[in-house]
């Protein structure tokens, strides 16, 4: 294995006085080389847009979009598969986030687990990895024998297969169907593949999540209303929603909110004046979950 290879472990030359650098000089040194990232994604976005209508048609179809990384990039991909259950009321499986090691790694270092190809594979068939399923590996050094391992067996079983690296022409890149590489260059610390290529992994994590949740209708305009109200926190979300669709009062948006459910429910019940929770939700249901839909129809069909 030779790192030196790697341009995620070389070294910056605009940080090699980093260790003389007061406080101030440091954070704006970060900022500095921070503020490329996004520049850095920009030449990927076809590639990530692919993967999205990829992602859509596996739910559509009963598929799940799986992660899989060890370390900060394991961390990463989990991160993002737990925040879809309450963001967007998504199943708890259908976004799943395997890290090399299980979840006792998300706080603890695993020596040797993101070495072992074969503990890749046994993760991905242990969740029953199939061909109807989308996995993407996450790695900076695109080299991960653990992320190529499930890389592998995905595509041994039909599964569309991504990848998000930080380095060319790397392994994963090259067994992905959809290949992210987004070149984010030497970190201010050398080798310290938490910083810009964590960062930017998260940035495309981000994206592929989001895009697929609003192209699957989990979004209206651009208001969660599938949101899960399990806070008081959301439930005051899930409210100001309703009222934000609607023009309902906040007592017409709570007393919605209750009968209903959910704010996509509420705000359809009250759009569409069909108030039966069942009849309103069988509407819902025959177009997708698709709210914009579902009232486009209902006025349509003078339903409203």
């Amino acid at each position: 294995m030779d790192l030196s290879r790697l341009t995620t472990e070389q070294r910056n030359p605009d940080t090699l006085n980093l260790d003389q650098m007061n406080s101030l000089e440091i954070v704006t040194a970060i900022n500095r080389e921070d503020a490329k990232i996004a520049a850095a994604i920009e030449p990927c976005l076809p590639t990530i847009a692919g993967l999205v209508d990829r992602i859509v048609a596996a739910f559509q179809l009963g598929g799940r979009l799986i992660y899989v990384g060890a370390g900060t990039s394991g961390r990463l991909g989990v991160l993002d598969a737990s925040e879809c259950p309450p963001t967007y009321n998504a199943a708890p499986d259908q976004v799943i986030g395997l890290i090399a090691g299980g979840d006792w790694a998300l706080r603890h270092a695993v020596e040797g687990a993101e070495d072992d190809e074969a503990l890749g594979v046994h993760d991905v068939q242990a969740i029953g990895l199939n061909g109807r399923d989308v996995l993407v590996g996450i790695a900076a050094s695109g080299r991960t024998p653990y992320t190529l391992g499930a890389m592998r067996h995905a595509r041994a079983v039909g599964a569309t297969v991504g990848c998000i690296v930080n380095t060319p022409d790397s392994a994963m890149a090259r067994l992905a169907d959809y290949p992210i590489v987004v070149l984010t260059g030497p970190e201010v610390v050398t080798g310290s593949t938490r910083m810009k290529a964590g960062t930017a992994q998260k940035m495309v994590l981000n994206m592929l999540s989001t895009a697929a949740m609003v192209r699957s209708g989990k979004v209206y305009s651009n208001l969660m209303v599938d949101v899960q109200a399990s806070n008081a926190k959301l439930v005051q979300r899930a409210i100001n929603i309703v009222r934000e669709v609607t023009a309902a009062s906040e007592e017409e948006a709570r007393a919605a909110l209750e009968r209903y459910g959910s704010a996509k429910l509420a705000i359809f019940a009250l759009l569409s004046g069909i108030r039966d929770a069942d009849a309103a939700a069988a509407v819902l249901a025959a177009h997708g979950g698709r709210l914009r839909d579902a009232l486009t129809f209902a006025k349509s069909s003078r339903l409203c």
